[in-house]
């Protein structure tokens, strides 16, 4: 009776730990009830998961999540690129670069708000003053390059933005403290001496430039160049979604361009010219601004998956794309340099791929060539002498 007893209680402990066992078959059926301090939040699903345009990247691999947002940024940024250039074609727009960054920055905050109110999770969860610097070096980035483009011609600007993977792989090192390996660098370097002798030639055949436009465009470069790294950083951090990035950050840019305009009486003469070609400014800027929206939620899943030296790289082919598509549309003058410059940015993407694959595509070194052909040619003889 006593072993009983002391059987009885031994499995009544057991059965603190809800295993019930079956003796005869000796086997059992463990289920197992997390403690209060286990229990996880309704909301962490949602955090973990990367959401574009109400679509749930992570239901998806690797390889079909890379398709889905290197198509989205191919397919809406074509587009816009089309679009900035077809704005700044109509005669007298030139000069009022800021008031259209004011523009498309009013457009993306409703957008964003809109897809923030379609989500479950709506609180915010990066920093408010992560967001201010966002928003500023955001206000740069697009301010201007859009600025630009009353000095320079469209696809020089486009090269000197291409030209920011070396600065994002500095920024990465400094602000991430990032390593990155010598075909990364190369790549790096391929492409944008690709980029470079691309300008070169085109300033040879149609020269266009202007001290102004440079500056302008050098700060762009430097200003996007720390952005991709503060966004990988403040998104992996804290776990923010592209929604909420995309709302704080622009609308805060909102008001930032706001004040300026407003100090350097900037607006007024702006306002005055879009009111007489309501059509060519604010229709073709409404399109213009949904394109770069959804564009800019790809880029973000992208930098979010995969990080910002691959996302820099995507976009720097888009643009490549770009400059194609404006030599097509728009009537430019050509030259085979143009050929040979893309075709080294062809190479500085592969290298870039292959540093991301390098498991899984491995290259044949200088010295395994060397002995395999060693071996060749020893076959070869001993095959003569026979």
């Amino acid at each position: 009776e006593k072993q009983k007893e002391e059987n009885n209680s031994t499995e009544c402990s057991e059965s603190g730990n809800m295993d019930l066992k079956f003796t005869s078959s000796r086997k059992y059926i463990s289920i197992s009830v997390p403690s209060k301090s286990q229990t996880m939040s309704p909301h962490i699903k949602s955090v973990d998961d990367v959401v574009v345009l109400g679509m749930n990247l992570s239901k998806f691999n690797k390889p079909t999540q890379f398709f889905i947002c290197v198509s989205g940024v191919f397919m809406f940024y074509l587009i816009y690129g089309y679009l900035q250039e077809l704005i700044f074609s109509v005669e007298g727009f030139k000069p009022f670069g800021w008031y259209l960054t004011l523009v498309q920055f009013g457009f993306y905050s409703i957008f964003g708000l809109i897809e923030l109110q379609l989500i479950q999770d709506k609180r915010r969860r990066i920093p408010g003053k992560t967001y201010m610097i966002i928003a500023f070096l955001t206000v740069g980035t697009m301010g201007l390059s859009n600025t630009s483009l009353g000095y320079l011609n469209y696809p020089t600007q486009v090269i000197f933005k291409c030209c920011k993977l070396i600065p994002v792989m500095i920024g990465g090192v400094f602000i991430q403290g990032k390593r990155y390996n010598i075909v990364d660098v190369s790549a790096a370097l391929c492409m944008s001496l690709g980029l470079i002798w691309f300008t070169l030639a085109d300033s040879t055949v149609a020269p266009n430039f202007n001290l102004t436009g440079v500056v302008l465009i050098s700060l762009a470069l430097c200003a996007d160049a720390v952005i991709g790294n503060v966004q990988e950083k403040a998104m992996k951090l804290h776990n923010g979604s592209n929604s909420e990035m995309v709302l704080y950050s622009y609308s805060i840019g909102f008001v930032y361009i706001l004040f300026g305009l407003t100090c350097t009486s900037g607006l007024s003469p702006a306002v005055t010219f879009c009111s007489k070609h309501p059509v060519q400014t604010y229709g073709y800027a409404f399109l213009f601004s949904l394109t770069g929206y959804f564009g800019i939620s790809f880029v973000l899943a992208l930098i979010k998956i995969f990080g910002a030296l691959l996302a820099v790289t995507v976009t720097t082919g888009r643009k490549a794309m770009t400059i194609v598509l404006s030599f097509f549309f728009f009537a430019k003058p050509f030259t085979l340099q143009y050929v040979w410059s893309g075709l080294l940015v062809v190479l500085g993407i592969f290298l870039n791929v292959y540093s991301k694959n390098m498991d899984k595509i491995k290259l044949p070194s200088l010295r395994g060539l060397w002995k395999k052909s060693v071996e060749e040619r020893k076959s070869r003889t001993l095959s003569q002498t026979v």
